[in-house]
């Protein structure tokens, strides 16, 4: 797999940040956490598990003004009280967060460009840098074909 080289994201119409910035945070949190423990607990090694085991992460999709907040419970994320202060927060616009997602850009290019931020615990930093390495993104892909409609579906008649 080869990493592609860093490109400017594009920014969201001022808009619609101003619309998603307003939104509740619970709702999100808890579908953030929903999708992080189909897609990525899986994933996750014994001791990532015992060094994640409730400790409070915060995604935050910088360009849009959101922010997620989840913790690990054993065997799954939850969502996290929002006022508390998280032990690693990490920060990128919505382009970024999809292309790291997807495997076509790497933490390391993205943190050195100043376009991916790690706030807090630096053990956590680099569990976290170790995790996206390690992460088969082919899970991500199978997991969006799943919550998209089927192409093949007939029409009822």
């Amino acid at each position: 797999m080869s990493w592609r080289g860093c490109r400017p994201a594009p920014r969201p119409l001022p808009s619609l940040a101003a619309l998603t910035a307003r939104l509740p945070v619970y709702p999100g949190s808890w579908l953030f956490a929903r999708a992080l423990t189909a897609v990525l607990a899986p994933q996750l090694p014994t001791d990532t598990r015992v060094a994640l085991q409730g400790r409070h992460l915060r995604l935050r999709v910088l360009d849009l003004g959101l922010a997620f907040d989840v913790l690990w419970r054993g065997q799954r994320f939850e969502p996290a009280d929002s006022s508390a202060t998280p032990d690693l927060t990490v920060g990128a616009s919505l382009h970024d967060l999809w292309l790291l997602a997807r495997r076509e850009e790497d933490p390391d290019s993205l943190f050195f460009s100043r376009r991916l931020t790690l706030e807090g615990d630096t053990e956590l930093g680099l569990i976290f840098k170790n995790t996206m390495d390690a992460f088969d993104g082919a899970v991500f892909e199978h997991f969006l074909a799943r919550l998209s409609p089927s192409k093949t579906r007939k029409a009822a008649p």
